[in-house]
């Protein structure tokens, strides 16, 4: 379900202690951030952040590969998807045996104020999310002063290879690199993730390549390969600071703000 459309279902705060489960890394981070560290009791292996709050927290499998075993024995109260990391027909098994299952789609940069607000709320941590939002709109703010004062510059942003593999606009990580002034293309596209070729006709549109560190792991080689492929500037950059959203989008509104800076 849209991000929109999750929000606007009545989600109960949770009057006992909560057993939490994340299957989304950049959620994990951020309920941790919402100080509930203490009220998680399992993660994928791709949850990674913050390391130390995490290295007792046991494991249920990857993103999409849920041991729904282990996830039972460990008796979550509340489950926490997304429609990208998460599989349907897993997640949809899940609200069979967990009570509360969120399940978020944010796809533009603001929606992370109505993420906060949701968790915020459900886990009775409206205070911490309202600390979130304040630092988020100023971060917010600083990019937009910023990029509206830099030229609009069309970009690939690869996301794996072989097969090559970029974004469309109505993703996530998309709306992260506009906030930017970075639009990226294609502008459409059969799926969210399209593959493409170098011979695309679209390409010739691009003016640099932003090369990230995920999901694929793209290394000084290939920099030098994508170089030679595209004829075009390539720009390194994090990729946990565009494509993981909640309370990494602040240090992301931050990071992109410094990226464009140097630039200018």
């Amino acid at each position: 379900m849209p991000m929109r459309d999750a929000l606007h279902r009545e989600h109960p705060p949770c009057a006992d202690a909560p057993r939490i489960v994340s299957l989304v890394p950049s959620l994990t981070e951020l309920v941790c951030d919402l100080d509930l560290a203490g009220q998680l009791v399992g993660r994928t292996g791709f949850c990674v952040h913050p390391k130390e709050a995490l290295r007792s927290i046991p494991k249920v499998g990857g993103t999409k590969d849920v041991k729904l075993d282990v996830l039972r024995q460990l008796a979550p109260t509340h489950v926490i998807a997304d429609i990208d990391e998460s599989r349907r027909e897993v997640v949809e098994e899940i609200m069979g045996f967990v009570p509360h299952v969120i399940v978020v789609h944010p796809h533009t940069v603001d929606d992370n104020l109505a993420l906060y607000a949701l968790l915020g709320h459900v886990f009775r941590r409206e205070h911490v999310a309202a600390r979130l939002a304040t630092a988020f709109a100023t971060a917010r703010a600083e990019l937009d002063d910023l990029a509206r004062n830099l030229p609009r510059e069309p970009v690939l942003y690869p996301i794996w290879r072989e097969p090559w593999m970029t974004v469309r606009r109505d993703t996530y990580i998309a709306a992260m690199l506009a906030a930017a002034g970075w639009d990226s293309l294609p502008v459409e596209a059969a799926s969210r993730y399209p593959a493409f070729d170098w011979n695309a006709p679209w390409l010739a549109d691009v003016q640099r390549v932003l090369l990230p560190s995920e999901p694929y792991a793209f290394t000084v080689r290939d920099e030098a390969e994508v170089g030679e492929l595209a004829r075009l500037p390539v720009t390194r950059i994090d990729g946990e600071m565009v494509s993981w959203y909640g309370s990494r989008a602040i240090a992301g509104l931050r990071y992109l703000a410094a990226l464009r800076r140097q630039q200018r």
